[in-house]
């Protein structure tokens, strides 16, 4: 079984990308909602994330998203610090999960930081799915209908596109020229015939 590792900056449509390798029966592992799973029930994650942001990081036990998120998309070292709390434990989820599937030709990671958290050095094969700027930026206003300088700050927070193509080893294109649902098709019918013995 490979294990692959789904990435992509925000409003790149990496998670629309899951949903279809996830209809066509290959498993896939929703690191984001985990994380934020992980950051109300896990009480090392709780007590980390207090010690390093205050005890305002959580309100009546559950976490302060809009306080933290104000804080580390606005910080490149706390940023760090956060995913350093969150990324190993969500990566240990994500082992075991898979333990699950062992006759599965391939089983996928969706993550949002695969490379600022290091943690696509862990998987067999990297796909980023990469769009034009303009298009990630009305994307995200449209789905969360938040201003551009909010998502400007939140794709500034991550690496760019330039710095994460030379580690991918798959490049799905998310634009007006190519179809995303062929190169999804393509790349699970490689990994089907790799798996025929």
């Amino acid at each position: 079984m490979r294990k692959i590792g789904l990435t992509g900056g925000i409003g790149s449509g990496k998670t629309t990308v899951a949903k279809v390798f996830a209809s066509l029966g290959a498993p896939v592992f929703f690191a984001d909602p985990e994380a934020r799973k992980l950051m109300e029930s896990s009480p090392e994650i709780v007590s980390a994330i207090k010690n390093s942001f205050g005890e305002h990081a959580y309100s009546n036990g559950n976490l302060n998203r809009k306080y933290l998120s104000d804080i580390v998309f606005n910080d490149p070292v706390k940023l760090k610090k956060l995913n350093s709390i969150v990324h190993p434990a969500v990566h240990r989820q994500f082992e075991t999960w898979s333990a699950g599937y062992p006759d599965a030709p391939y089983v996928i990671e969706e993550a949002a930081l695969l490379f600022e958290s290091g943690g696509w050095k862990q998987f067999d094969l990297v796909i980023l799915v990469v769009a034009p700027l303009s298009q990630r930026i009305q994307r995200v206003i449209q789905r969360d209908g938040v201003s551009v300088v909010d998502v400007q700050s939140r794709i500034d927070a991550q690496m760019p596109d330039e710095e994460k193509i030379p580690l991918a080893h798959f490049l799905f294109f998310n634009d007006d020229q190519n179809m995303l649902l062929n190169q999804v098709l393509a790349f699970h019918e490689k990994m089907i015939s790799l798996n025929i013995k």
